[in-house]
């Protein structure tokens, strides 16, 4: 083994035994391993002592590059709300990892197709999180944002960028949080990092900018129509789930239609939307209960959770199977009495569909028909994380205790359809 005076972040040439690798030094947490990433993008493990040789290509510099960008006139301006997420990240050529972006001329710098269509005005981050560890406070500081932003009259449209796998959630939490709207709110994402040739970012950016000031005037994700780069979606907020861990089109609409396609320089409706003013001031409302929950029934599940979930929270959402069924009278695992006895006490219960695709009707069957005589709320064709978002924000209105039924099933942002998309 030679000594090696590498530090991460260098660029250097190993000579082992039967060949010579370059690439970039990484971090490593065991002192006799080399950590290397290769021009082809993998990293690989060296023991020390395998090493006959090797020397520094190019030593590694924190970049200083001062990168400003320069307001376009004639161009709309917008909002920009930076989350976190994959689409807010870059690598770090000494941990090989991604660390965030920190600023807005950072974005122009990686993004500045973006720039060709939308000067930004604003940019705020309220944090910087994984959405995977995020919680309603997040969906509150998000709104409050938006809020602001769109109160500004320079303002056309906002955009949130934000990590994908819980980003449905987030979707559902503005639409009912944000309420009157009377400029688009878009929500977008990338599932690949900008360092891969592979990266949705770029479309991503440049289809929310057109959606951000286009005619449409709702809270809705933007993203990958297809696996290619050639155009996006606009899909509604309450609507919309992650369907896929990695493919770049993941999202899709669920028992809904898109409501725009969207390419670099235009964009095409397919449906009707809540149009743009201007001078309509938007609402905010953040009132919401964290004692809420999401259970998934499965085969054989017992009444007895329900003893779990009455006594921490305030209510469920069952993501129940078929058209809304649960065990009755006539099965071992009966829930009926303690479904009675929990909702008598006050103890929400609403049923969604785990086949996602579909409607909820509790009167196809004698199964739904005692169900509903229980006291449990069918929910129709909502998303179960819709579902969930919904119930934590009723619950979180305290004067709307005696009509949590009512509210559940009124339809505030197009959660509900009136006929099953096809």
């Amino acid at each position: 083994m030679v000594g090696l005076d590498f530090k991460p972040g260098d660029y250097v040439r190993l000579r082992l035994a039967l060949e010579e690798l370059d690439g970039r030094i990484l971090e490593s947490s065991d002192s006799g391993v080399v950590l290397l990433k290769l021009s082809s993008g993998y990293n690989i493990g060296i023991l020390k002592e395998n090493i006959l040789a090797g020397r520094v290509l190019r030593k590694f510099r924190e970049e200083k590059e001062e990168f400003k960008i320069l307001r376009k006139e004639g161009l709309p301006n917008i909002g920009l709300i930076v989350t976190g997420g994959t689409i807010a990240s870059k690598l770090d050529p000494r941990t090989g990892g991604v660390k965030h972006l920190v600023d807005i001329n950072e974005f122009a710098k990686f993004y500045p197709e973006m720039f060709d269509i939308v000067n930004v005005k604003t940019i705020d981050i309220p944090f910087m999180i994984a959405s995977e560890s995020m919680t309603s406070e997040h969906w509150r500081k998000i709104a409050e944002s938006v809020k602001k932003m769109i109160d500004d009259s320079d303002i056309e449209g906002v955009i949130v960028t934000h990590g994908t796998d819980f980003l449905g959630y987030t979707g559902a939490a503005l639409s009912f949080f944000l309420k009157n709207l009377g400029k688009p709110v878009v929500l977008t994402y990338s599932q690949r990092s900008i360092d891969r040739a592979s990266s949705d970012a770029n479309l991503n950016l440049q289809c929310s900018a057109r959606m951000a000031i286009s005619d449409c005037a709702e809270v809705m994700l933007v993203g990958h129509a297809t696996i290619n780069d050639d155009f996006c979606y606009a899909l509604p907020g309450t609507k919309t789930r992650k369907m896929h861990s990695s493919r770049r089109d993941a999202f899709k609409p669920i028992n809904s239609f898109p409501i725009a396609k969207i390419w670099k320089d235009k964009v095409e409706f397919f449906r009707g939307y809540n149009k743009r003013d201007n001078k309509r001031k938007a609402e905010l409302d953040i009132n919401y209960n964290d004692k809420v929950a999401l259970v998934k029934f499965y085969p054989g599940q017992d009444a007895s959770i329900l003893d779990f979930y009455a006594l921490k929270y305030r209510g469920i959402i069952v993501e129940a199977a078929g058209l809304g069924h649960l065990p009755v009278s006539e099965s071992e695992q009966n829930w009926i009495p303690k479904l009675k006895k929990y909702i008598r006490e006050g103890f929400v219960v609403c049923a969604a569909a785990q086949t996602i695709n579909g409607r909820l009707d509790p009167y196809v069957y004698s199964n739904g028909r005692e169900l509903v005589d229980a006291g449990m709320i069918f929910l129709e064709d909502i998303l179960p994380e819709t579902a969930l978002v919904k119930l934590g924000f009723v619950l979180g209105h305290y004067g709307w205790k005696m009509k949590v039924k009512e509210k559940m099933l009124e339809n505030f942002s197009g959660e509900f359809n009136e006929r099953l998309a096809v």
